[in-house]
């Protein structure tokens, strides 16, 4: 995706919002947002809403998501005290991985400061290997909710 698009993203664009308010820890020595908070609020987004949306249990669950492939661009800075908004979609959805993008809003500020990708494959607990059927059906079913058809650049 060029990053003149990923630049342009909005609120809008994504299906999911859950916020975030920042800590004094998160900052790193230059004051801003140390790139590895980054992964810590993509992984809590989309496990927030794998728990709350797709019956994920992790403790228990027969299946799990191993992330195969993450990354990030930065586009503006973010610092304690903001609270920001972490904004989730799907943007490709197979039988058994999944490919999240996740845009980084400060509240109360139009411009995308990140956006992220984070690829799951979902696997049998104790193979680690993707199961026959793929994906559990209300795993599948929750993720269809944010699925966002992608248009060619």
């Amino acid at each position: 995706m060029a990053l003149n698009a990923l630049k342009a993203r909005k609120r809008s664009d994504y299906k999911f919002v859950l916020e975030y308010r920042t800590r004094w820890s998160d900052n790193d020595m230059y004051h801003h947002l140390n790139n590895s908070v980054y992964y810590f609020l993509f992984d809590s987004v989309v496990n927030t809403y794998l728990i709350k949306h797709c019956s994920l249990h992790p403790p228990t669950s027969s299946q799990i998501g191993l992330v195969v492939h993450s990354h990030c661009d930065y586009f503006g800075p973010i610092e304690f005290p903001d609270i920001v908004d972490l904004a989730l979609r799907v943007n490709k959805l197979g039988k058994s991985s999944v490919t999240y993008e996740i845009g980084v809003f400060v509240q109360g500020q139009e411009q995308v400061r990140a956006v992220g990708e984070f690829v799951h494959v979902f696997v049998d607990r104790k193979s680690r290997k993707p199961t026959k059927e793929g994906m559990a059906e209300e795993l599948k079913m929750g993720l269809t909710e944010i699925v966002v058809e992608r248009t060619r650049l």
